[in-house]
């Protein structure tokens, strides 16, 4: 539906990046990362953004190798994926997302050089380029 709101993650061990993206435009926004420990993040400040945003659909990065294997950090986005699923009852896809930090670097660099590189904001761009990647495909 042209109106839907979406969630896109980018899952990592120590923060998750986080991105909101509208349907009707095919564009994707950061949002403040996630501070995580060992891939666990603040339960509450997940709930927070379901509520706030109220996605209809929640779009997890798929941490692949460059050669298409997986690797643990695949095992466990997958893992944090089905529990957003579980707990929230929204739909919730996966999106190979390899490339998508070395893109994020570029953008940020981009808009404003390496003082913009911080790894919070890395990520959250990283989540944009996983949810418009994904809104671009479907």
């Amino acid at each position: 539906m042209a109106s839907d709101t979406y969630l896109g993650f980018d899952f990592g061990t120590k923060s998750i990046g986080v991105a909101v993206g509208q349907a009707i435009t095919g564009t994707a926004a950061p949002l403040d990362a996630l501070k995580a420990r060992d891939g666990i993040p603040d339960w509450d400040k997940v709930e927070a953004l379901y509520k706030e945003w109220q996605p209809t659909l929640v779009i997890v990065g798929d941490p692949l190798n460059m050669d298409g294997t997986e690797q643990d950090l695949t095992r466990r986005a997958r893992k944090f994926a089905n529990r957003l699923q579980a707990w929230y009852g929204v739909n919730v896809v996966s999106c190979d997302e390899r490339l998508t930090t070395t893109d994020a670097k570029a953008r940020l660099f981009e808009l404003g050089g390496y003082k913009k590189l911080t790894k919070d904001k890395v990520d959250s761009v990283s989540a944009c380029l996983i949810l418009e990647s994904w809104m671009e495909s479907y």
